[in-house]
């Protein structure tokens, strides 16, 4: 019988998800709208730089960034699938979408690492 890689992508998709829904709006707020409102002083570039400092939260902001991407490589993949009927394009669609969220995970990668 042949392994899927089906569940890791689930797995993935369900992460990004999950992370975005809980975190995103969270950080919406603190970062753009509490301050458009004044309810907070907006964050300086140096406040911002202090807070990216630390290696773990630059390794949480990666994966959080990551997951992300891969939510929408799956979500984008079965769009094309169910959406536009392009089941025939299999392999590729799997390829360009999740080769496309890796691609964009490492550049993030390499931004935050060379963040200044």
């Amino acid at each position: 019988m042949k392994r899927s890689s089906e569940p890791f992508f689930w797995a993935m998709f369900s992460a990004g998800g999950t992370l975005a829904a809980f975190l995103f709006p969270a950080i919406a707020i603190v970062l753009w709208v509490a301050p458009a409102l004044g309810w907070s002083e907006p964050l300086s570039r140096e406040q911002l730089m202090s807070l990216l400092e630390p290696v773990w939260v630059r390794l949480g902001l990666w994966v959080f960034v990551s997951l992300c991407f891969f939510h929408w490589g799956h979500r984008f993949r079965f769009t094309l699938y169910d959406g536009l009927q392009l089941k025939h394009l299999f392999g590729l669609i799997a390829a360009v979408c999740y080769g496309g969220a890796t691609a964009l995970s490492l550049l993030a990668a390499y931004t935050l690492l060379n963040f200044s």
